[in-house]
């Protein structure tokens, strides 16, 4: 007998869920100087969610791509391990400067977080293999796939990349939709689902969240 499809969240129930965790003052800062500088941070049910992987994964070196002010840094620096360090990468110093104002405020000492700035493709073959937990992407959609790449050489086995933005503003689930943007994030999807070493999930919190663990291969028991 066929199952009966699940009728879609009420908007009600999807602002409970995204809100269900509560931001405090300093994320709320730092939420407030990323829109003054036209940066669209990650929302709260996104950085619940980042937070939680982080802490599951007692997480102890994280990669970031994209700073903005500091709002994803915040939620995947409170899941981490005490003595973790995020490695995050971005194209404007001003962001980065912003952003390590917010992680001052929160109390995480400078040793903690590592800011790089420049281009994500040209920062991230400089770090060391197989040494990360967590790869989280928020950069140009456009390079998600050549970021993936880059997870997977970063990544420890058992480790988890995330891709914020996966469902695009609506746009990756309607085939008619054939911008550049929706087009790269619509490839990421089929490719991360594709990959054998890989074990996908699309969660539909915010504007979407991929997350994939690279599987433990023989060789690495």
């Amino acid at each position: 007998m066929p199952s009966t499809p699940t009728p879609p969240i009420a908007a009600t129930s999807w602002t409970f869920a995204e809100t269900y965790v509560a931001e405090d003052h300093v994320l709320a800062a730092a939420r407030e100087r990323a829109d003054e500088v036209g940066v669209t941070a990650i929302g709260s049910g996104g950085g619940a969610a980042l937070r939680f992987l982080a802490s599951v994964l007692e997480a102890r070196a994280v990669v970031e791509i994209g700073t903005g002010t500091g709002v994803s840094g915040l939620w995947l620096l409170r899941g981490m391990r005490p003595d973790g360090v995020l490695t995050t990468v971005d194209l404007e110093a001003e962001h980065q400067r912003l952003a390590r104002e917010a992680f001052t405020e929160a109390g995480f000492a400078q040793q903690r977080v590592r800011t790089i700035p420049g281009s994500a493709l040209d920062v991230l073959p400089r770090l060391t293999d197989a040494h990360y937990d967590i790869v989280f992407a928020d950069g140009d959609k456009t390079e998600y796939t050549a970021y993936l790449t880059e997870a997977l050489r970063l990544l420890r086995p058992g480790g988890v990349v995330v891709f914020d933005n996966a469902l695009w503003h609506d746009k990756v689930a309607d085939p008619a939709q054939r911008d550049e943007q929706t087009v790269a994030v619509r490839d990421l999807t089929r490719a991360v689902s594709e990959h054998e070493g890989l074990v996908p999930l699309l969660l539909p919190v915010g504007d979407g969240l991929l997350l994939a663990k690279k599987e433990w291969l023989p060789e690495d028991a």
